[in-house]
């Protein structure tokens, strides 16, 4: 039986006996190939790059937000420079802050209450049990916030109510923070200032936290929870944060109690938030932490989490500079959390028990998304349990329907159709990361594509594309091969070239369906740890099976196969595009940025390991997505141009990378390289020799440093001889130079480690009093492999009680940061583990190398002679990099040993 007219866009061939049968045109499926891929960076255009109209003041009017009006803000504050902590940059931007808010209170409704608070914290101890900080203690002291309530004069409720809007004035070391987090702070002024015109109607009053230390580990939102006496008031918290600069800020963090989301749904006028970025951030893969953490863990909050992820490469950089700064971008944040807080203040609020018996449940967090920034879904994970069982349980009826229908030459179909997408997956692995080894050792850098993401679509996703359609193709042969032999004996009454052209349709629908299998399986592994993000498998599961039920599928015997129709494909997969093309694609550019600091302990990962992880991305991407697309293609005679075309964008990439066409790093997106003054006495313990003074270069961004250092030509050697322990990581490749620098330190600077007493009774106990001199930003390293215990005071009192310590392999690390009148005498008590050893020699009588019993790292905000002209021979496509285990331009380093 011949099969009927074939669907639009089929070229008719006509056999020699006559028969017409269907062949693909070769420029239409290129066509719509290009067609697909277009429509999927339109939709991340609309999602993540289509901003607001920047409004003014008189356009925003009283009550409204205007982006102008912030602007000035950043601009006035990135103006200070760099404004960490201890700095008289951040005494500037506290100020400017103040003033800003007493204008605000002012300005304010004639029946709304602002109430200014200049608050100065005293010294405390935050330990995280989980993230970025496990295994550490941060201690602070000397801290100011600035915090406004805003509430209504006569309703007296409000004042036990309240939700909480927070941000972080200070910056790292190396940047004037634009993005991280000056527009934030801009934000949250402009945002109090329309507020204070609203809040008459308000049940609930609504906190702007302004705080400082959270660049050194988010002491300032932990200084405010323990301390003032408004945090108890507190019933949600919402944090604004960046982890790049401008573009959309995007909720990545939500809940625990769904009302905040679900709120922010009804409310907002460009929704923007996936729970893919939640379920990554929570696992531990991206590497950093915000106050959130502190609202949700030490205060037991609910409520949102914020993020500017633009342009991530130039995070914690001199890049994140407000002429990067994307018009739109604070409007965008703006509008939306006017309009959150007016939805929210005006309700009932749980608070306290009846909240958290709500979140006890589990099954009441909420899974969200927004459709082009447009809408956004929200619905509860005992809705996501329902509806996830059901397709399961279809999907299952379905499937065994089918195989009890078709016996066991189906079941082997299914078996040969998954074999195909196994080697789908195979060779778009074995195509693509090969390409991530080969970068290092063609390229003066191995992640070329840094300052050009769009390289990445020829490097990475060519070869995965050529291999997934390989893989694929093999798999289709092998199946083919399997249906040529088991309908031989079916079909005997239909001509050779009849039988010839329904096995191939044949084969190409169990590859359609094979598509279906992979997402099958992530759709049942994700409900089963009832992961948020399986909401994707569910789209790309349930639509393509839709539209192939709809117009392909038939339970009638008599039916012989015909070729898929073109609208099958793009009925099924519309949808899923609509809602993750422009996830995907934002997901790669951010492992893209992130290569910049992607080497945490500089020269231990290879330089290929980031490379691969975007190839295995990439690769995944293709293969979970194109598996309907790729099924098509073997039919069809577009395979040699698609595959021609695939391969010259390979080798054109390839050859701009060879040739150096386009630098791996630019002024505007730059390689991340630290120069740091180091004065080392950690060997001369009780000794009365010079210290040890040299400048050490080293870089996150993966690659040598021989071009950097051979542009200074300041008599750096660079290798890996010497591994720089700088106590809360290692420098395990870097350049140092050979001269013993003096100039712009003194000995009196040096902090000391000393040995006030050392007792044996039930246990051996040692008391050490610490001196960091002229810091007021170090680190201490325990030897946990020797101390069980210790207690930590300050004048006395204490700051880190006995019990409940974890170390990260083998050490307790103390990170302290305050300001410029923080303490600098400590007291630390030690209790020695009973099976601690005392020899200071092995079984062969040497002497044995042990690990120190305390490190020490002491940090200084000031530029040595040396230091200062090496970095002003730095190259412009590098800057320094920081973050709260970084030191600062001058460090001193000492230790003392376990047998002191």
């Amino acid at each position: 039986m011949p099969p009927r007219n074939p669907p639009p866009g089929n070229a008719q061939v006509v056999n020699s006996s006559g028969v017409k049968y269907p062949k693909r045109s070769a420029p239409l499926w290129l066509a719509l190939f290009v067609v697909i891929i277009n429509l999927s960076w339109a939709v991340h255009y609309y999602q993540f790059d289509n901003m607001p109209a920047p409004l003014g003041a008189d356009h925003a009017g009283k009550r409204g937000f205007s982006e102008v009006e912030a602007i000035r803000h950043v601009r006035a504050l990135t103006q200070m420079g760099p404004h960490s902590i201890g700095s008289d940059a951040l005494d500037d931007a506290l100020q400017y802050v103040l003033a800003e808010a007493e204008k605000i209170k002012k300005m304010a409704h004639w029946e709304v209450d602002v109430q200014v608070d200049f608050f100065h914290a005293k010294s405390g101890a935050n330990r995280m049990v989980s993230g970025l900080f496990a295994g550490k203690t941060l201690i602070y002291s000397d801290l100011y916030h600035i915090i406004l309530r805003i509430l209504p004069k006569y309703a007296s409720e409000a004042e036990d109510n309240a939700i909480l809007v927070s941000s972080h004035i200070d910056t790292v070391f190396s940047t004037v923070g634009a993005g991280d987090c000056s527009s934030c702070v801009a934000v949250m002024l402009e945002l109090a200032r329309g507020v204070s015109q609203w809040a008459h109607g308000f049940k609930n009053a609504v906190i702007f936290l302004f705080n400082t230390g959270e660049e050194e580990g988010l002491n300032g939102a932990h200084s405010f929870i323990t301390q003032h006496p408004w945090s108890s008031t507190i019933c949600m918290a919402i944090d604004l944060e960046a982890m790049g600069i401008g573009g959309k800020s995007s909720i990545f963090q939500a809940g625990p109690h769904p009302l905040a989301i679900e709120n922010f749904a009804k409310a907002a006028k460009y929704p923007n938030g996936q729970i893919v970025s939640q379920d990554i951030f929570s696992s531990g893969v991206i590497k950093s932490a915000t106050d959130f953490q502190v609202y949700q863990e030490v205060a037991g909050l609910s409520g949102l989490d914020f993020a500017y992820t633009d342009n991530s490469a130039v995070y914690h950089t001199k890049n994140d500079k407000l002429e990067l700064l994307k018009p739109g971008s604070l409007q965008h944040l703006g509008e939306n959390m006017l309009a959150f807080l007016l939805q929210t203040a005006p309700s009932n609020l749980p608070k306290g028990k009846a909240m958290e018996a709500e979140e006890k449940t589990g099954h009441e967090t909420a899974i969200f998304f927004d459709i082009l920034g447009t809408y956004m879904v929200v619905y509860r994970q005992r809705f996501a349990n329902l509806l996830h069982n059901s397709v399961i349980m279809q999907s299952i009826l379905i499937w065994v329907t089918s195989l009890l229908m078709g016996g066991y030459p189906a079941a082997v179909s299914l078996a040969l159709s998954c074999l195909s997408v196994i080697l789908m997956w195979i060779f778009s692995l074995s195509f693509s990361i090969p390409v991530g080894f080969l970068l290092p050792l063609i390229s003066s850098s191995p992640v070329p594509f840094v300052a050009n993401p769009w390289l990445v679509v020829g490097l990475f996703a060519a070869p995965a594309f050529l291999g997934a359609l390989t893989g694929q193709h093999l798999g289709y042969l092998i199946l083919h091969s399997y249906l040529s032999h088991a309908s031989s004996k079916r079909m005997q009454n239909l001509s050779p070239i009849i039988q010839a052209n329904v096995i191939k349709f044949e084969a190409e629908r169990w590859l359609f369906k094979a598509g279906f299998v992979q997402w099958f399986v992530l759709l049942m592994v994700g409900n089963y740890y009832k992961i948020g993000s399986s909401y994707v498998a569910l789209v790309w599961l349930v639509s393509p099976a839709f539209a192939y039920g709809f117009l392909e599928a038939t339970l009638s015997p008599v039916r012989l196969p015909r070729p898929l129709k073109i609208v099958t494909l793009l009925l099924g997969i519309s949808l899923p595009i609509l809602l993750s093309a422009g996830m995907f694609i934002r997901m790669a550019g951010t492992l893209i940025g992130t290569a910049v600091r992607f080497d945490r302990n500089p020269g231990s990962t290879p330089e290929w390991l980031g490379n691969v992880i975007i190839a295995i991305y990439i690769a995944a991407v293709i293969c979970l997505t194109l598996a309907y697309l790729l099924s098509y293609f073997h039919l069809s005679g577009a395979k040699k141009s698609i595959v021609l075309s695939t391969c010259m964008l390979f080798g054109l990439s390839l050859a701009v990378v060879l040739s150096g066409t386009v630098p791996s790093f630019t002024e505007d997106t730059a390689r991340a390289v630290n120069v740091v003054h180091v004065v080392d006495t950690t060997e001369k313990y009780g000794e009365m020799q010079d210290p040890r003074s040299y400048i050490s270069i080293f870089s996150t961004t993966p690659g040598n440093l021989i071009k950097e250092v051979e542009q200074i030509n300041e008599g750096f050697v660079c290798g890996r001889d010497k591994v720089l322990d700088f106590v809360t990581f290692s420098v395990k490749y870097g350049c140092l130079t050979n001269d013993d620098i003096g100039g712009g330190w003194s000995k009196s600077d040096i902090p000391v480690l000393h040995v006030d007493s050392d007792t044996e009774g039930d246990g051996r106990t040692t008391q050490i009093s610490i001196d960091t001199k002229v810091s007021t930003r170090w680190s201490l390293a325990i030897n946990t492999q020797e101390i069980e215990d210790f207690l930590f005071k300050e004048n006395s009192d204490e700051l880190v009680p006995l019990g409940g310590k974890d170390s990260n392999d083998g050490w307790h690390i103390f990170q302290f940061s305050g300001g410029k009148n923080s303490p600098t005498r400590f007291d630390l008590t030690l209790f020695w583990r009973k099976n601690s050893t005392k020899s200071t020699h092995n079984a062969d009588g040497q002497r044995a190398e042990r690990r120190p019993l305390l490190k020490l790292r002491t940090d200084v905000n000031r530029l040595t002679p040396k230091a200062e002209r090496v970095l002003t021979k730095l190259p412009s496509w590098c800057s320094q990099f920081g973050k709260s285990t970084s030191p600062y331009n001058l460090a001193f380093l000492t230790s003392l040993p376990v047998l002191f």
